[in-house]
């Protein structure tokens, strides 16, 4: 998935960015269209900031201008690790949607051996994980993993890839027939 870059100024007020600067970046889908459209608005106008849409995520970050001969297609491109890292850094408000994504990317990344786990803090309320290349521990809420939970998270990334897609023709087994709901309805 690409995103578009971190803006130079504030959507909401057309400010530029100054160096060092609270931005806080929202990646919304876009009415109808299924586009995913990233939002930055300084943190202090985060307030002002109605957009149109399903905000999926939410993050904070400093704002660092781009450096002349930098490449900016790397850092464009989305993926699980980068959306963890910039989930749990400590700048991001904790909201029950980002928690909920960082618990399940942090299970993700751990059975990619992207993360190593570390045991849990010493109050027992976070699992502490190694990111394998940067060495860095990063703590997650420990959370109860109910259907409800994972339904949660599949609404928030179908946001963000699209709906799950069904094979044609493809079947459900008779034991997974049984666990759907009767007034649920499967979505392609």
């Amino acid at each position: 998935m690409h995103l578009q870059p971190l803006a130079a100024t504030c959507f909401v007020t057309g400010e530029p960015f100054v160096e060092g600067a609270r931005v806080a970046s929202h990646l919304v889908r876009a009415g109808a269209s299924l586009e995913i459209v990233r939002y930055d608005v300084l943190e202090a106008q985060a307030a002002e900031f109605n957009p149109e849409g399903f905000v999926a995520c939410r993050w904070v970050q400093a704002y660092k201008p781009r450096r002349a001969g930098e490449n900016p297609e790397r850092a464009l491109k989305l993926t699980a690790e980068n959306l963890f890292v910039a989930l749990v850094d400590p700048a991001t408000e904790p909201t029950p949607e980002n928690t909920r994504l960082v618990q399940f990317l942090a299970l993700m990344l751990e059975r990619k051996k992207l993360l190593r786990p570390r045991g849990p803090s010493a109050d027992g309320r976070w699992t502490r994980y190694e990111h394998a290349k940067s060495k860095a521990i990063f703590e997650v809420p420990i959370g109860e993993l109910t259907s409800e939970f994972f339904v949660a998270v599949q609404a928030q990334l179908s946001v963000l890839v699209g709906p799950p897609r069904v094979k044609a023709g493809a079947a459900m087994a008779p034991s997974e027939a049984s666990a759907v709901p009767a007034d649920s309805a499967l979505t392609t």
